[in-house]
């Protein structure tokens, strides 16, 4: 017993060392991203170095994983059926908490960056990063809906698996290009950067992207929120003039 101790105690000390050896050392090209009128969308640079005390480890090849999450709110997914010729929602799944933006880079294929179990501890793909604990009793395959959400937020480029899009230099500088969508929730979005050896987390850096609504889009946010009557009146009185303007073109048109 005492032999078996000290072999597993010599496996975890060059894993261990390592963890202390290497840091990293980030920055971003912009730590806040403005929303306004004509917003199609950004880009983010992620780029550092892994700052070292000493040679680096002789413990597997190193692996570099970058994830930026949006702010995480509840989501009902329903499932629809075609019934009688008529499309129904039939049944549906709350998922408790699901990003409403997540990307994934990485230095290579993510199976080979990270092993399940440090998947598992540090939620970093997207299935892991979406927390569902339960469904309704009558509801089997509750998984589906998960998939679903997954699937429909990749489409609409919400939710992004960048295999590679990390680049390596002399193993020890990287960089990433993370695209963030014209479709963003105001909020501070989670920013990770891990380091990895033969697929174990060694360094782990976090920061915030501040992403906020300015100019129009914000004073219009607030009058939603803070004054909804208002809101609702200016946006009928826009919408019948925007009516009889387009009405009043096409008359003249006619003439």
């Amino acid at each position: 017993m005492m032999r078996l101790v000290a072999t597993l105690v010599s496996l975890l000390m060059p894993m261990s060392l390592s963890a202390q050896e290497e840091e990293i050392v980030l920055g971003l090209s912009q730590a806040e991203v403005s929303i306004t009128t004509n917003f199609d969308g950004s880009e983010i640079l992620v780029y550092g170095a892994v700052k070292r005390d000493a040679p680096p480890p002789d413990i597997g090849p190193l692996g570099v994983v970058v994830t930026v999450s949006g702010p995480s709110v509840p989501v009902l997914v329903r499932r629809k059926e075609k019934k009688f010729g008529i499309w129904l929602n039939t049944d549906a799944v709350e998922v408790d908490r699901a990003p409403s933006y997540y990307a994934v880079v990485t230095s290579g294929p993510l199976n080979r960056v990270l092993t399940r179990v440090e998947d598992l501890r540090h939620k970093i793909s997207i299935p892991r990063a979406i927390r569902s604990v339960g469904a309704p009793m009558h509801i089997s395959n509750a998984t589906l809906f998960t998939e679903a959400l997954i699937r429909i937020r990749t489409r609409s480029d919400q939710y992004q698996v960048i295999e590679g899009g990390v680049k390596l230099d002399e193993d020890t500088l990287f960089r990433a290009a993370v695209r963030l969508p014209a479709a963003l929730t105001e909020g501070d979005y989670a920013a990770r950067i891990f380091l990895t050896r033969a697929g174990r987390v060694v360094a782990r850096y976090d920061t915030v992207i501040d992403v906020r609504k300015v100019g129009l889009e914000r004073w219009l946010f607030n009058l939603s929120r803070e004054n909804a009557l208002l809101y609702g009146l200016m946006s009928l009185v826009i919408a019948i003039g925007a009516g009889w303007g387009a009405s009043a073109i096409f008359s003249m048109l006619r003439r």
